[in-house]
Order: C-alpha cells, then sequence, then structure tokens
C-alpha cells in the first residue's frame, strides 16, 4: 500500500519521525548526564530537546494520520496503525508533562516523576518505534507496488515495476 502523502515519491511520515524520535530520546540521555554530572547545561540542552522533539512529533502524527485513514479497514494494518499511534500520542503526552514540570527551572534537574515520565516515554517509544516498523517492514505500508530491488529512482516518474502502467 503506497503513501498518498509523499514529497519527491517518498512518504513524509518516515522522513519527520526521526528529528522528534532522536530529540526526544537524546533529551532523557542527557537529564542521566546531568545526573551525573552536575553541569546545567546537559539539563538545559535536554529542555530544549524536548520542546523541538514534541514539535516534530506534531507534524509527524499530522503525515502519520493521513497514511493511516488510506489503509484499508479491518486489515491488521489498520489495527497495528492504531496502536503505533496511540503509542506515540502516548509518548508525545508524557514528555509534555515531563516539560511541563520542567519550565520553572529548564537548567536543573527534572523532580523524580518528570524523570520517570521521560522514561516511560523513551520506552513507549521503543516499542512504537517498532509498531511502526511492522507496518513498513511487514506489512508493506508506504511500500510502492512493484518495489524490487532494481526498481527505478523515484524521481524518474517511472512505477517501481516496469511491467505495471
Amino acid at each position: 500500500m503506497e503513501s498518498r502523502v509523499k514529497l519527491f515519491g517518498h512518504p513524509i511520515h518516515p522522513m519527520l519521525i526521526v528529528v522528534p524520535l532522536g530529540l526526544l530520546s537524546i533529551a532523557f540521555l542527557f537529564d542521566v548526564l546531568y545526573g551525573l554530572t552536575g553541569n546545567r547545561e546537559f539539563a538545559q540542552v535536554s529542555f530544549y530537546n524536548i520542546v523541538a522533539g514534541l514539535i516534530g512529533g506534531v507534524v509527524a502524527g499530522v503525515f502519520g494520520f493521513l497514511d493511516w485513514l488510506a489503509i484499508p479497514a479491518g486489515t491488521r494494518a489498520k489495527r497495528v496503525g492504531l496502536f503505533h499511534a496511540l503509542g506515540n500520542s502516548a509518548v508525545t503526552v508524557l514528555f509534555f508533562l515531563s516539560l511541563l514540570m520542567r519550565a520553572n527551572a529548564p537548567d536543573r534537574l527534572p523532580d523524580t516523576t518528570a524523570f520517570l515520565l521521560a522514561l516511560v516515554a523513551v520506552a513507549f517509544a521503543g516499542v512504537s518505534g517498532w509498531l511502526g516498523g511492522e507496518l513498513v517492514d511487514r506489512l508493506g505500508v508506504g511500500v510502492d507496488r512493484g518495489a524490487n530491488l532494481d526498481a527505478p529512482s523515484s524521481l524518474s516518474g517511472e512505477p517501481a515495476d516496469r511491467t505495471q502502467p
């Protein structure tokens, strides 16, 4: 099933998710580094990574939702896509709550609750990321019909399977 929302022949959602996933994951790592070193710059970087990661996550989510709408109802892909979206929504909410708890002191170690929210969010992101991989790698969501190892470039305007019109 091909994605309906593409840029230069490639689905937009998978292009966008790497930024928020990286920013939010590394934000948690910076919290750990701040806890180990006491260097306030790590706490500040974590705070702003969360801000940027949440913005990027919402933008990526819009394109993911548009792709999900195109998946036929009653399929395993539709169900997996729903759990993928719910997982990513939970990640967004958990990091947002963690961010709110840090807002008054972005240069300090977050309290235990804010830290644990980020930890749980990172775990959810791992599960949700696996579900996204299941959608693409196992169920073929977002993959061009006729995709093959010798398919022409997506910029060529030709179908992936040259035997199809």
